[in-house]
Formats: structure tokens, C-alpha cells, sequence
């Protein structure tokens, strides 16, 4: 057997090239949408890959299975319960599928969304299988959230009653020594407590997983459905994206350099400008207008509260950086980068008139804040399972993912100043609200870690139903 897994940090994704060696015959199990190294791992091989088996309509990314079936003519593959715009051959539950000595078996594992699946391993060696590919149904430490396709019709109670079956009948009667492969790890808004971990085992998720342990299954609901992050705004599109035929993506193809005069036209039809340099770097001096979503973290899925995917997007990178931006914008879908501002330490130099500094204070500064400074709102853009270990006194509660959505609750004439947990995030909000015309916005360096390393006061947070 051949077996590789494929690790994409910035969406915590993991995908997989499975292999019989003597027959040449692949699988890919949830690409992503640039699907360039498999068709290389599996040329180097000398493998064949004749199908691409998808866990279920991922929400978090554009999956890659138009694009190796497009390179391949293999055969894209859902559980028995999707239903797809484009050619595909559905997988029954207990269905085998076999490579040479190479077997895989299908398991119908419905409760993160109905069509769900897992894939168990053998690797033609013994009896008992060799691993299980778990999609998104269990992760290591953690089980997938069962709540996103409540706008969908689907219940989040539904959901779960179904993922707690799903669990107990079908990936927990698995031998303990089978190793289990995720779809996700640590950072997906997936789950909320995905490990750091590659891989783990039946056994080891049955004693340390806490979704796992002995519960009923009302239980087991409320424990899954509590705490988790907002999901970002581009999961709705990416899942119906997932399920239509669409435009194949390139990922050899660099952005055009947009002169001024074109960045200012694309501007005033619509376009957003994100600018993935680090936040130091954007609050030296930036384009007016710009939204700071820095590279160095989650770029896309943090441009995608920022942006819309039928937006036109400009890119600002440092030099050399324009076609990876776009790649990974690319992978939740946001195709619509019409081109790349260029050297912008020297566009800016050529045209200071241009260049404005983004407002950032220390959490020593902020706390000496007082009356006399005039009224301020402060915003706490963490998630709902951040806050709950406090937050700094009269904050309120807009994760990032929603700040959008509710910038009408917020004043844009009143001093604004944000904060999340490290100041990642906060950059990007402050950033955003002051392109939508927001007077005076800074965000505290270092965010609530700062401030609480600093000994100044924390308090519990209030409810929010809208959290």
C-alpha cells in the first residue's frame, strides 16, 4: 500500500493518496482545489488515480475533484445521500471498493451533514483494518460540529442525534488499534477542539476524546452544539460550490499588475483591497482603504469575513507573494482577484498623498483611557468559546465572522477600539470597519493577552444570544 497524507496549515486541512502498488491503481480522499501535488506524487509513483472519494460537501474549502477528474478522467464519488450538478457515482454504506490488495470500505456516517461519510483501510495484510478515514465525522480530540446547516433546513439536534449513531454504530465497533485519519485538525472552525496531533487511533479517541465518553445522547447534543466558533460567512457558498459544476482553477496563473488609475476604477465599482502584509507593516502606511488580512496566519479564511465571493478582490503582497495570495483565496472559492498592486512601499513613496497609517494603542494605554479622552466602543472580535474565559470590562461581543453582518449595531462617528486575542485578527477588523468609513479605529497590540499578562481588569461576559 501506498499512503500519504497532505497537510494544508492555513485551513487545517488534511488530505490523502491511497495506492496499490501492484496494480497501480489511486484514490485522493478531499483535495484541495489545487491539485497539483497529487498528480505528481502520483506520477512519481506510478500510480494511477482512477478516483476521488469526497467525506461530504466541505463548507471550510472548494474541494479539488473537478479539477484531478478534469487531469485524470477519474470518477468523483459522494456517500449514497448527495446529490451533485456534475457526474458522480454515489458510495453505499458497507460498499468495498477494491485497488488490487488495497480495500477500502464505505461507512454512512451521517451528523455533520447528512451525506457524510468515512472510509475505512485495508492494507491486504490481515483481517482487521489497517486505518479509517474520518472526514469530518471525528477529528482527533473532537467530533464534528453538527450545527452549520441549521440555515440549510437541517437541524443542529437532528444533526447531532444522527452523529452520536453515527459514532457509537458505526466508528467506535472498529478495532482500537485502527488508526484514524481527520479531514481537519487544530484551528478548523470545524470542531472546536481539534488536536494538533496527524493521526491517532480508535482506542486512543475512545479514551481521551471527550465527545467520546460515556454519555446520552441528549448529552452528547448539548455538549457538541455549545461553544462553537461562528462559522465564517463563506461556508454557505463554498458547500453550495462543492455540490455545482464550476469554473476550474489554475493554479500556474499570476495576477496582472493593476496600474493606479485601474486599482482606483476597480475600487469604485466595488472591489475590496486586501493587503497580506503584516499588520506592523499595513500600519506604516497603506492604501486608502485597504483591509489587512496578514498571510502569515489564516489569510483566506479571514479575507472571507471581509470579502464576498462575488466581489472583486485586489491583492497587495509583498513582492513575489500575488500568485499564492491568489491560490489560496482560490481555495474557499474566492476567484475574483482581478489583479496585484506592485511594489507598494514604492507606489506609496511615489504617491504619499495615498499612503495613510492604521491606529494601533498598547493595552497600558488603553486602560489609562478615561472620560476625558471622550466615549469610546470597544469590540471583543474573539468567539464565543474565547470569551468565555472573560473579557476586558464593557466590551461587546462581535466575533470577527459576524462584524459585517452587524456593523449596524456599531457607531461609525464614535472612537472604535478592537481586540481579539493576540491582535491577528483585531488588525483585520479595525482595518475593515475603517474602510467602510468608520472616523477613528485602533486596535490594541497584543489583545487580551496583553491585557490580562498586564494584571488589568477582566470580567465575565454578559450574554449574548447574538454571540
Amino acid at each position: 500500500m501506498f499512503f500519504r497524507q497532505y497537510e494544508l496549515g492555513c485551513l487545517s486541512l488534511f488530505s490523502y493518496l491511497i495506492g496499490d502498488e501492484s496494480t497501480g491503481r489511486a484514490v485522493v480522499v478531499d483535495p484541495q482545489r489545487d491539485v497539483s501535488q497529487y498528480l505528481a506524487d502520483a506520477e512519481a509513483q506510478g500510480l494511477r488515480i482512477e478516483r476521488v472519494i469526497e467525506t461530504h460537501f466541505h463548507a471550510d474549502f472548494l474541494s479539488g475533484h473537478l479539477e484531478i477528474a478534469a487531469a485524470t478522467g477519474a470518477v468523483v464519488s459522494y456517500g449514497e445521500a448527495a446529490k451533485t450538478e456534475f457526474a458522480m457515482e454515489a458510495l453505499a454504506d458497507g460498499q468495498r471498493l477494491s485497488l488490487g490488495r488495497v480495500g477500502l470500505q464505505v461507512l454512512a456516517t451521517p451528523g455533520h451533514t447528512p451525506e457524510s461519510i468515512c472510509v475505512v483501510i485495508h492494507d491486504g495484510e490481515g483481517d482487521e483494518p489497517w486505518g479509517v478515514l474520518t472526514g469530518d465525522t471525528l477529528f482527533i480530540g473532537d467530533v464534528g460540529r453538527p450545527d452549520l446547516l441549521s440555515s440549510a433546513g437541517s437541524s443542529a439536534d437532528e444533526l447531532g442525534r444522527a452523529l452520536y449513531r453515527s459514532l457509537h454504530q458505526k466508528l467506535l465497533t472498529l478495532p482500537d488499534p485502527v488508526r484514524v485519519f481527520p479531514a481537519h485538525g487544530a484551528g478548523s472552525a470545524c470542531g472546536k477542539n481539534l488536536s494538533t496531533a496527524q493521526q491517532s487511533t480508535i482506542g486512543e479517541q475512545r479514551a481521551t476524546n471527550y465527545a467520546l465518553q460515556p454519555m446520552a445522547e441528549d448529552s452528547f447534543v448539548a455538549a457538541v452544539t455549545t461553544g462553537q466558533a461562528v462559522a465564517p460567512p463563506y461556508f454557505g457558498f463554498a458547500a453550495r460550490t462543492n455540490r455545482s459544476a464550476h469554473e476550474l482553477l489554475d493554479d500556474h496563473q499570476e495576477p496582472p499588475v493593476l496600474s493606479l488609475e485601474e486599482v482606483e476604477r476597480w475600487l469604485a465599482d466595488g472591489a475590496v483591497l486586501i493587503d497580506g502584509r503584516t499588520a506592523a507593516e499595513f500600519a506604516s502606511g497603506h492604501l486608502r482603504g485597504a483591509v489587512n488580512v496578514g498571510m502569515e496566519g489564516r489569510f483566506a479564511e479571514y479575507a472571507g469575513d471581509v470579502a464576498r465571493p462575488d466581489q472583486p478582490i485586489i491583492l497587495c503582497t509583498d513582492p513575489g507573494r500575488e500568485g499564492e495570495a491568489k491560490i489560496r483565496l482560490a481555495r474557499i472559492g474566492f476567484d475574483r482577484v482581478v489583479g496585484a498592486v506592485g511594489d507598494v512601499p514604492r507606489l506609496l513613496a511615489e504617491h504619499p498623498e495615498l499612503a495613510v497609517p492604521a491606529l494601533r494603542i498598547s493595552a497600558p494605554d488603553f486602560a489609562g483611557w478615561d472620560e476625558t479622552d471622550g466615549p469610546v466602543q470597544l469590540v471583543d472580535v474573539r468567539n464565543p468559546g474565547e470569551q468565555e474565559g472573560g473579557v476586558i470590562p464593557g466590551a461587546r461581543r462581535i466575533p470577527l465572522a459576524a462584524l459585517l453582518g452587524r456593523i449596524g449595531e456599531l457607531d461609525p462617528a464614535m472612537t472604535t477600539v478592537v481586540y481579539c486575542a493576540g491582535g491577528y485578527r483585531s488588525a483585520i477588523a479595525a482595518s475593515a470597519l475603517t474602510a467602510r468609513g468608520f472616523t477613528l479605529v485602533a486596535d490594541i497590540l497584543g489583545g487580551y493577552d496583553a491585557w490580562k499578562a498586564a494584571g488589568f481588569p477582566i470580567e465575565a461576559p454578559a450574554p449574548s444570544s447574538a454571540s
